[in-house]
């Protein structure tokens, strides 16, 4: 096991406790559907890491277990499965409210992503892959996990934000509007860094 003082280790360990954390407190709402999503979620999760990895498009040179696997396994395992269940249970009714709604997710997620690869050992990229690629992968999953949730968990097992929240005006259009427009300036600091090395 690859425990240190560093901070490749407090991310990977603080990291898999909120995911399980948030998992477990949706999980509850009922069992059987999230529970399956969350199944589902990661295996698919880590099938797609790994195969990425294999093809020699990123790598992960810090892993806590490095003899045994040669990706994150357990943070994968419970970060990709908490984004999912997070957003099947709390994503808006309406695709004009939801896709704003997984564009903060995304944006979030990569934003996360990038400076682990800027600043951490936790995930390098090779040169045949980039933010870019990063962002769409993660579109991808989470809509395909949006549509798939639909269809394992029931409406009554949902909380969807309020709409109302969200329109012009209210306080979540604002939350909103500043998470995306912080992460893409953020990002493009990151990208210019990366760039003018």
């Amino acid at each position: 096991m690859n425990i240190g003082w560093n901070i490749e280790t407090y991310l990977s360990l603080s990291s898999i406790a909120v995911s399980t954390v948030i998992s477990v407190l949706i999980i509850r709402k009922n069992w059987r559907r999230y529970g399956a999503l969350f199944l589902l979620s990661a295996i698919v999760g880590n099938i797609l890491c790994y195969v990425f990895v294999k093809l020699n498009l990123y790598y992960f040179p810090y892993r806590l277990f490095p003899d045994v696997f040669i990706m994150p396994f357990t943070m994968i395992l419970t970060m990709f499965p908490a984004l999912v269940l997070f957003g099947v249970r709390y994503s808006p009714k309406t695709w004009p409210f939801k896709i704003p709604f997984y564009w903060v997710l995304v944006h979030l997620g990569v934003l996360i992503e990038v400076w682990a690869e800027n600043q951490t050992q936790i995930i390098k990229y090779n040169s045949s892959w980039n933010v870019w690629v990063t962002y769409t992968w993660w579109w991808i999953f989470v809509l395909v996990f949006e549509w798939v949730g639909g269809i394992i968990v029931p409406p009554e097992s949902r909380k969807p934000l309020d709409q109302e929240l969200l329109r012009y005006g209210k306080i979540g259009w604002f939350i909103l509007h500043f998470l995306l427009i912080g992460t893409i300036f953020i990002a493009g600091v990151y990208a210019g860094k990366t760039l003018l090395k």
